[in-house]
């Protein structure tokens, strides 16, 4: 297996993509390989530099930069060359805490779609009620149709059952009530072509489904993805740093904290986007993986470890046989 990592991809890069490769190649032992300015990567890795293979790339994407056909020729960033290399199938897999619209746009140009997907869709695992819920699109395609919103719940079952372990994943359309009839005139559109989809549709959901873990795999456009995703981060940070300060508040209330310290770490292990670290853009002829841009060590050491998941489990693969099948029964 050959996992790439954008070297310069995050806020803070290079270093949080150098200690996370050391890590991975720790945990893992097989080959992890970096891309990007070879002269500030190597003395970095120091003695690991035997362990961790480096493909130079000049360029870097950076979070400014516009996207356009000027900045997708610029075929020497990190971002494009390893594009390059899972194209030519010489990778398996990329990880970058880079710019999403970027990663986007240079992975459309360089890998393309898979056969019938109209639109690849980032994916994001939600901490809900006894578990995880596939969200998707968070934020790759603010204008969508309904057809597009069809082939997010197709490959957010299959993520949920080869990535999760869910068996007949069952699928929700977010929406601003439970009723058909309920939301825009594109939830509106959509709900019989899910209906009639074969999945385990249950129909539209509110947000009390989603974290209620009542779904598996929940549907939405990438505007309006994005705003739940942001907001669920805000509030998340907002608990756990209200609870710190409540603890710390008085002498008795420390004394409590003592007691519930690890209730307190679970819980903040279980709403720590790091956990999981990376999102899929799920769609496209090849397996992708974006972070945030301030990624640390620990994220992307996650992302890794999700993207060496989804190798093992031939998550590519099951992806293009099922948006296959499926237009073979339309």
């Amino acid at each position: 297996m050959r996992i790439l990592l954008d070297a310069m991809g995050s806020d803070k890069h290079p270093q949080p993509e150098v200690d996370a490769a050391i890590q991975a190649t720790d945990e893992f032992g097989d080959e992890l390989t970096l891309v990007g300015n070879r002269d500030m990567l190597l003395p970095m890795l120091g003695k690991h530099a035997s362990r961790i293979e480096v493909i130079h790339a000049d360029d870097v994407f950076e979070m400014t930069d516009k996207i356009s056909a000027r900045s997708l020729r610029k075929v020497q960033n990190s971002l494009g060359v390893s594009m390059d290399l899972i194209k030519s199938g010489d990778a398996d897999a990329l990880v970058t805490a880079g710019n999403t619209g970027g990663a986007m746009a240079i992975a459309l140009a360089r890998l393309g779609r898979l056969k019938g997907v109209r639109r690849p869709g980032l994916t994001a695992l939600f901490p809900v009620k006894d578990g995880f819920s596939v969200v998707l699109d968070i934020g790759a395609n603010t204008e969508c149709k309904p057809e597009y919103l069809l082939q997010f719940a197709l490959m957010g079952a299959v993520y949920a059952e080869l990535v999760l372990g869910v068996d007949n994943p069952r699928v929700g359309l977010l929406s601003i009530g439970e009723e058909a009839g309920k939301g825009n005139e594109l939830v509106r559109a959509t709900y019989p072509l899910l209906e009639n989809s074969g999945l385990n549709f249950i129909g539209n959901i509110e947000g009390k489904e989603l974290f209620g873990g009542e779904v598996d795999v929940t549907v939405t456009d990438g505007f309006t993805g994005n705003v739940l995703m942001k907001g669920v981060e805000a509030v998340a940070k907002l608990i756990t740093e209200r609870l710190r300060e409540e603890i710390m508040a008085s002498p008795i209330s420390q004394l409590g904290g003592l007691l519930v310290r690890p209730a307190f770490r679970a819980l903040q292990k279980d709403l720590d986007p790091r956990e999981v670290g990376a999102a899929p853009l799920l769609g496209l002829n090849g397996l992708v993986f974006v972070g945030h841009g301030r990624s640390d060590d620990k994220a992307i050491l996650s992302a890794i470890r999700l993207a060496r998941q989804s190798v093992e489990v031939g998550l590519l693969e099951s992806l293009g046989r099922s948006v296959e099948s499926a237009l073979g029964k339309s």
